[in-house]
């Protein structure tokens, strides 16, 4: 009887890994572990090696967030929390948002600012910014420290501020570090340092200044554009001209 009470009480006590599967990539069966995974580090941990979607749980082992994790690029655990490459998602939106994220893992997404930020709230991260252009020619930009209001009391309140440090270039020249600092800015919360709302006028949301040299939310324009920064720019690598055909701002841990 005591052994059947025992083993009752390590049943429901013992926390099992999330199944990544029913349309998740991986195929693993449900093993003890210690925590839910927080990112795709700890996807990773647990034996998966194959690109895709995973279930991570930043706010806590009740609420599964859909990532994608890129397990390939650069030794992989990349966490991705925005991919774009066909502009069948609109990124031209609110505030509400780009807080919570919007699209769908396995498509173009972004995870969310509040996701972001637990992430980086819990761990440190290095990011890595992938870009492809529509001549197939890719670059990529590292920073060696990234995260989002590390020190705040209350995250939104402080404006997901930016902080990144630390660059690596890998083709792309550095766009980014001009942002770094900065409160992100939607079209309906103007939070940059210019006289007029760069969101509005860049067709995006992104840590704007006085506005940009990166604009990874912009309009999908199709690569050159008669329209001044207001595509998928990374102005050190293509300029305020040309709209990028991929791009994948992915963080992992250091």
């Amino acid at each position: 009887m005591k052994v059947s009470l025992l083993l009752l009480f390590l049943f429901l006590h013992t926390r099992y890994c999330s199944s990544q599967s029913s349309g998740i990539r991986g195929d693993a069966l449900e093993k003890p572990c210690v925590q839910q995974p927080l990112d795709c580090d700890d996807i990773y941990a647990q034996g998966y090696r194959t690109n895709g979607v995973y279930l991570i749980y930043p706010s806590g082992p009740s609420v599964p967030v859909p990532v994608f994790c890129d397990m390939s690029t650069d030794e992989g655990k990349w966490t991705v929390f925005q991919k774009r490459f066909n502009g069948s998602v609109s990124f031209f939106r609110g505030w509400n948002d780009y807080k919570l994220g919007f699209g769908r893992a396995d498509g173009e997404y972004w995870l969310g600012l509040k996701n972001i930020h637990l992430l980086t709230l819990k761990q440190k991260y290095e990011l890595r910014v992938d870009l492809e252009d529509f001549e197939n020619n890719t670059a990529y930009a590292k920073y060696t420290e990234f995260s989002i209001s590390p020190n705040a009391v209350n995250a939104e309140e402080d404006g997901y501020t930016l902080y990144v440090t630390g660059f690596e270039d890998g083709g792309a020249g550095d766009s980014l570090s001009y942002h770094s600092g900065q409160k992100f800015s939607t079209f309906d919360k103007d939070q940059d340092q210019f006289v007029q709302n760069c969101a509005a006028l860049s067709s995006g949301a992104f840590w704007f200044r006085s506005c940009h040299f990166a604009n990874l939310n912009g309009f999908y324009l199709g690569g050159t554009h008669v329209s001044y920064a207001n595509g998928i720019n990374w102005a050190q690598w293509k300029g305020f001209y040309y709209s990028l055909k991929r791009t994948e701002m992915k963080i992992r841990r250091v």
